[in-house]
C-alpha cells in the first residue's frame, strides 16, 4: 500500500486531531458533573502538572528514539483518556482521568513538529504548518457538528466521541506514518537508555539556553499558560452563571456554544487564509511582529470577555479570543522552528517550551481558580488576562533580538 506523503499525513492529522471539541466537555463538567470553578481549573492544572513532569523526558524519548513511535503512543493515551472521561461520574477520577491526558499528550508535544521538519525540510515546515492550521480548523467544524449533534441527545456519548476520533488518529499513524529523516545513532555507539536520553536532554537545555529568542520564547510560554487556564475552565461557566445565553429560540447550551466555536473556526479560517498569503507574499520577516499583535489583541478581548455587560458583548470577547490564539499558535510553531536548526534536539526543545506552558498554567491555575470561588469568575477572568501583559513585553523584546545565533560551540559538552 502506498503511504500519503508527510505533508498530506499533516495535514490529514490536522483535521483529525481538531475534531474533539472542547464545548461538549464543558458542558458535560458543568451540567451533568456539576463541577465547580475550583474543581474546573484543578481539572487543568492536573493535566498542565502532569505536562510539567512529563513534558521534557517525553520529548527526550521522540529525539532519542522515535518520533513516530512517540505520536502513536500519544495519540491513543489521549484518545483513551478523553473517551473514560465520558464514562464515569465523580469529579476525583475526571482530574485523574484528565492527568493521564495530560501525560499521553507530552508523547506529541515536539514530536509533531519535529517529525514534520525531519521528513519535509525545516524550510518547507514553516508553510505546511501555516496551511495546516486551516485543515485543523476545518476538522474542527466537522468534528463540532458531530460532537454537538451527538451530544444534544447525550453529553456523555459526545464526549466519548472526541476520545474516539483521537484513537483513530493513533491507528492511523501505526498504518500509514513512515519515518525516514531520523535516524538513530548506531549501535556500537549506543549506551543505555537512561545514558542515551540524558545526553539529549542535556543537549536540547544547552541549546535553548544558548539562544536568546528560545529563552525568551519560553518566558512568554510561561505568562501564556498563566493566562490561559483561567479562560479555558471558565469561559463556559461565565455565561453558565454570570452572564447569560442569548435570548433568541430555545436552544440547549451545548447548541449555543457549539454556535460559538463554530463561528469562531469560520472567523480563524479567514484570518489564517490572509496570514498565509501575507507570509508568502513578505516572508517569514512578518511572523514576530505579527504574533506580538495577536498577543496584544488577545489581551484586549479577554479582559472585554471577563468584562462583558451582556450576552452579545460576551460573545464578541469570546471569538476576539479565538481569532487571537488560532493565529498566534502557528506563528509562535513557526518563528520558535525557525530558531533550531539542530534536528537531533528538536523535539526536546519544543518540549520546553510546552513544559514553559505548564508550569504557567499548573502555577496560575489555582490562584485563579481561588479567586473565583471568593470573588467570582469575572474576577477570575480578569486576573488570567493580566498574564498576557508580560508575555507581549517579552516578544517585544524577542523581536530585538532576532538574529542572535544559539552559540553551541561556546558551551561545555554534556557529561557522559
Amino acid at each position: 500500500m502506498r503511504r500519503p506523503s508527510a505533508e498530506t499525513l499533516y495535514y490529514g492529522l490536522s483535521f483529525g486531531l481538531r475534531m474533539p471539541t472542547w464545548v461538549v466537555m464543558a458542558v458535560y463538567l458543568v451540567r451533568t458533573l456539576h463541577l465547580s470553578p475550583l474543581q474546573l481549573v484543578l481539572m487543568g492544572t492536573a493535566m498542565e502538572g502532569a505536562v510539567f513532569l512529563f513534558e521534557v523526558p517525553t520529548g527526550v524519548v521522540a529525539d532519542t528514539y522515535s518520533r513516530r513511535l512517540s505520536l502513536i503512543v500519544g495519540y491513543l493515551g489521549m484518545g483513551t483518556a478523553t473517551a473514560a472521561v465520558g464514562l464515569v461520574s465523580t469529579p476525583w477520577l475526571v482530574i485523574a482521568l484528565w492527568a493521564l491526558w495530560g501525560i499521553a499528550y507530552t508523547f506529541t508535544s515536539g514530536a509533531e513538529e519535529a517529525w514534520l521538519a525531519d521528513e519535509a525540510g525545516a524550510e518547507r515546515a514553516s508553510r505546511i504548518f501555516l496551511r495546516a492550521a486551516r485543515f485543523g480548523q476545518a476538522g474542527a467544524v466537522v468534528g463540532l457538528v458531530l460532537q454537538v449533534a451527538v451530544g444534544a441527545a447525550s453529553l456523555r456519548a459526545g464526549v466519548v466521541l472526541g476520545g474516539a476520533f483521537t484513537i483513530v488518529c493513533g491507528l492511523a499513524c501505526i498504518f500509514l506514518m513512515e519515518e525516514h529523516g531520523f535516524e538513530r545513532r548506531p549501535r556500537e555507539e549506543r549506551r543505555s537508555p537512561f545514558h542515551e536520553m540524558r545526553t539529549t536532554a542535556a543537549a536540547g537545555a544547552r541549546y535553548a539556553r544558548a539562544a536568546p529568542v528560545i529563552v525568551l520564547l519560553v518566558g512568554v510560554g510561561v505568562f501564556a499558560g498563566m493566562s490561559s487556564e483561567g479562560f479555558d475552565r471558565l469561559k463556559e461557566a461565565h455565561f453558565l452563571r454570570d452572564v447569560g445565553l442569548p435570548a433568541v429560540g430555545q436552544l440547549s447550551p451545548v447548541v449555543w456554544f457549539g454556535l460559538f466555536y463554530l463561528v469562531g473556526m469560520a472567523i480563524g479560517f479567514v484570518g489564517t487564509t490572509f496570514l498565509i498569503r501575507r507570509f508568502e507574499r513578505d516572508g517569514s520577516e512578518t511572523i514576530s511582529a505579527a504574533l506580538l499583535a495577536c498577543v496584544v489583541f488577545e489581551l484586549g478581548a479577554m479582559v472585554m470577555f471577563a468584562a462583558a455587560w451582556s450576552a452579545w458583548a460576551a460573545i464578541a470577547g469570546l471569538l476576539g479570543v479565538f481569532l487571537a490564539r488560532d493565529l498566534a499558535d502557528p506563528l509562535y510553531t513557526i518563528w520558535l522552528n525557525e530558531q533550531i536548526t539542530d534536528s537531533s534536539v528538536r523535539a526536546t526543545v519544543f518540549s520546553i517550551t510546552g513544559q514553559a506552558d505548564a508550569i504557567g498554567q499548573t502555577a496560575g491555575g489555582p490562584v485563579i481558580g481561588a479567586i473565583g470561588n471568593v470573588w467570582g469568575i469575572r474576577a477570575a477572568l480578569l486576573a488570567g488576562a493580566t498574564a498576557l501583559a508580560p508575555a507581549a513585553a517579552l516578544l517585544a523584546r524577542a523581536i530585538g533580538k532576532q538574529g542572535a545565533e544559539p552559540a553551541l560551540e561556546e558551551l561545555p559538552e554534556p557529561t557522559s
